[in-house]
């Protein structure tokens, strides 16, 4: 092997890592790839022999790299941070787990929690997710964010408190939260309407991420209450039977799958056997670039 391959073996020896990191940070499984490749460009540019912690290097490239990312977004006014937008789900089979995907399964990182981090400043998030997703001392994380340390534990504080107060508590046992969610589809299936406001908690929020345009339309939408989450359901009834129920960033949700394709993912909060949040992604865009594995009926 010569010096390239063994740099790039040590490199994927980080990657896992790196993609876990970078996908907290940007909410984006596409964009958190691209990061991870810059990270690898600088590195193969770098003269390695003087990098004594490669891992923490690379950590911090990927930092800066999602924190100019991130900053890219507020100047060209994007709306991600809007109230129907639902960062990229990852998905795996109820039934196995990938070992190598496990870092991006993990309880941290639900789609409840990526959602309340899309609302922080660029600076806020990149300090919260390296220190207390990483454990990454604030000595380093200052020059990513260009800060003292001192302003850098500020940012941090400031986001954990977000974090703390917004972030809504789930039922932590996928079996109860299969009960649930199993009753759910039960009565979206069969037009229950009574049986669908029992399982849905009375100030239940729905976030339903289309993308920006469906037909000329925006349909995106966010919905309010039990009664008015129930009516959408009713509505998309007919689409209840393409369900399958998959791993959805660690907790048990829906994919709908018609012929192969993705048609949207459903995430959600369960709390004292109800829901009390629904994130569902039906961007055709974004769901063409998941990789959907096979999944339970």
């Amino acid at each position: 092997m010569n010096d390239t391959d063994l740099l790039a073996d040590r490199f994927e020896e980080h990657r896992g890592h790196l993609k876990a990191v970078a996908y907290r940070m940007l909410g984006s499984l596409a964009e958190a790839e691209d990061a991870v490749q810059e990270a690898w460009l600088k590195l193969s540019r770098s003269d390695a022999d003087d990098i004594e912690n490669l891992g923490g290097w690379l950590t911090t490239v990927v930092g800066r790299v999602c924190l100019d990312l991130l900053r890219s977004r507020t100047r060209r006014h994007e709306e991600p941070l809007d109230d129907t937008f639902v960062p990229d789900p990852v998905i795996r089979p109820l039934s196995t787990i990938d070992p190598e995907q496990e870092v991006l399964q993990a309880d941290s990182v639900g789609l409840a929690l990526l959602v309340v981090l899309e609302t922080l400043e660029p600076a806020e998030r990149i300090a919260f997710v390296l220190h207390d997703m990483f454990a990454v001392p604030f000595d380093d994380i200052a020059p990513i964010v260009e800060r003292g340390s001192a302003a850098t534990r500020q940012l941090a504080s400031r986001a954990r408190r977000r974090v703390k107060g917004a972030t809504p508590t789930t039922e932590p046992d996928r079996g109860r939260q299969r009960q649930v969610l199993d009753a759910f589809m039960a009565a979206a299936r069969a037009g229950d309407f009574e049986a669908l406001l029992a399982v849905l908690d009375p100030d239940v929020v729905l976030r339903a991420d289309s993308g920006p345009l469906v037909g000329g339309a925006a349909v995106s939408k966010l919905v309010r209450g039990a009664k008015p989450v129930a009516e959408q359901a009713m509505l998309f009834r007919q689409f209840a039977q393409y369900a399958r129920f998959a791993l959805v960033n660690g907790e048990v949700g829906v994919v709908g799958v018609q012929d192969g394709q993705p048609l949207s993912v459903m995430g959600v909060t369960i709390a004292d056997g109800r829901i009390t949040e629904m994130y569902i992604l039906a961007d055709p865009e974004r769901l063409a670039r998941l990789d959907l594995p096979a999944l339970d009926g």
